[in-house]
């Protein structure tokens, strides 16, 4: 019976420490790229050039595309459906000011459902070295109470931060590159 009833208590402990946890997240990691801020959003509102920087894109070989609506910028639409590693999902660009500004609406459908907001701010830099931008990625959105729990044992930040480290060292190298494009 004392087993019992320490195991309930730390389980209601618990459960009351997740509901006082914050009720949104955020991740944000940061790069310096050698390239003018329009190279490196021409890599950002075509969601065609992502197969090229995306720490998502080869975690599965068989991964279903569609996109639809614009070519790029606002109303820009990517669809993807793949194995678990991936899921199911949409994002829409929701707003792009050329060159500093993209905000990304994205939907996971599977293997969680998710509503949030990416965003990358690009601020253009001088100097002695030539064009530079530092580029921000960012992803905010709800954290309903069983996120909540699970950050208690898991952090998103350093979930979803090291996958954004990834993507943005393979956005600098793609940015910076010979063959780089855009403005």
């Amino acid at each position: 019976m004392g087993i019992a009833l320490v195991i309930v208590v730390a389980l209601a402990a618990l459960l009351l420490f997740a509901a006082t946890r914050p009720g949104e997240f955020r991740v944000q990691r940061s790069v310096r790229i050698q390239a003018p801020p329009g190279r490196v959003f021409a890599n950002l509102d075509d969601f065609r050039r992502w197969t090229a920087w995306s720490p998502w894109e080869g975690l599965d070989p068989e991964l279903q595309r569609t996109f639809s609506g614009a070519a790029s910028g606002v109303g820009s639409v990517y669809e993807w459906q793949g194995n678990r590693k991936v899921g199911k999902g949409r994002m829409e660009i929701t707003r792009a000011d050329a060159p500093g500004r993209l905000i990304i609406k994205l939907d996971f459908l599977k293997p969680f459902e998710a509503h949030n907001t990416a965003e990358f701010a690009l601020d253009p830099i001088a100097d002695a070295q030539g064009e530079a931008t530092q580029l921000t990625w960012s992803m905010h959105g709800p954290a309903p109470f069983v996120s909540k729990l699970m950050g208690i044992f898991v952090s998103m930040d350093k979930m979803i931060g090291k996958d954004f480290e990834a993507g943005l060292a393979k956005l600098k190298s793609v940015a910076e590159g010979p063959r780089a494009g855009g403005a």
